[in-house]
């Protein structure tokens, strides 16, 4: 039986040039490092090195079992390694599943200095607003949800981020420009456009249109909030989203944003990971790194 003993032996002979410098570079006594070499010679029926004077010399079979250790025990030494970042928290694989359609931008803020700071980490983003996020992090399709509707469930964990709220856009010649606040019957004859989503995952139908039994003229849908201020800009419709998007998005743009209600509609993003995870370094340091994005929002 060959293992890493017997070929750490013979790199360090060689390397320092006699059995006693790589017994010390071993830690290891003279004798002991001789007795298992002659065990091994014995197990296998050959000699590693021969004397030759003060000096050693590699048999055929010592120049091959030397070969086999400088190119195995760098990849033994580099997979205990591996195995010790797994064991820290260091290395893995984190796939970020997305119910907040405008937080794409928002997450490429994170995902720059959180790459930067866990190099040896997989990081993956699954658009998953088009499916059940929550099922998606409980399946294990995914490693962190990113969602403004956070659920009570006993596997799984919300960690607010920011808070937000949801404001009309509309052109700045619009003539609802000329308020702060709008009620929702001031979307009667208005083109509303938002993300492709279902009317019932959508606060501006669930939590303002619905309960006053209003509707716009037109509903569509845009798979860019580029795409959907600048039909905003061009005076095309009116659109729903949230109000840092202004900074970020809107700052150069004919638009002005508007209060839903007297009360407005509030929202926070969440980052649900499952319970007994947030003990994983990687995904710890992802929230961390979302936490310190939030004064930027």
């Amino acid at each position: 039986m060959i293992d890493r003993h017997h070929l750490s032996i013979l790199r360090e002979v060689d390397r320092c040039g006699s059995v006693t410098a790589a017994a010390d570079k071993l830690n290891v006594t003279q004798s002991a490092l001789s007795h298992t070499i002659a065990k091994f010679e014995e197990r296998h029926g050959i000699k590693v090195w021969m004397k030759k004077g003060r000096s050693l010399r590699l048999t055929q079979a010592g120049e091959y079992l030397l070969g086999v250790a400088e190119r195995l025990l760098p990849q033994i030494d580099h997979a205990e390694r591996v195995l010790r970042d797994f064991a820290l928290g260091r290395r893995g694989a984190i796939r970020v599943g997305m119910e907040c359609h405008p937080c794409q931008r928002w997450l490429t803020k994170i995902s720059t200095p959180y790459l930067a700071a866990w190099p040896d980490v997989d990081f993956e983003v699954c658009t998953a607003f088009r499916f059940d996020g929550v099922a998606a992090l409980i399946g294990h399709e995914i490693d962190v949800l990113i969602t403004p509707d956070p659920v009570d469930l006993p596997d799984v964990m919300f960690t607010p981020v920011f808070d937000y709220e949801l404001v009309l856009m509309v052109h700045e010649d619009h003539p609802l420009a000329a308020k702060t606040i709008v009620d929702p019957h001031d979307l009667l004859d208005e083109e509303l456009i938002t993300v492709p989503v279902s009317l019932e995952r959508l606060d501006i139908y669930t939590r303002f249109l619905v309960p006053a039994l209003c509707r716009p003229r037109r509903h569509r849908t845009a798979e860019t909030v580029d795409l959907m201020l600048q039909l905003v800009a061009a005076k095309r419709c009116v659109t729903v989203l949230p109000d840092w998007l202004l900074q970020d998005e809107a700052a150069n743009l004919p638009i002005k944003t508007l209060r839903l209600g007297d009360a407005g509609i509030r929202k926070s993003i969440n980052l649900g990971i499952r319970r007994g995870e947030e003990t994983v370094s990687y995904i710890s340091g992802f929230i961390d790194a979302a936490q310190r994005q939030q004064s930027s929002i």
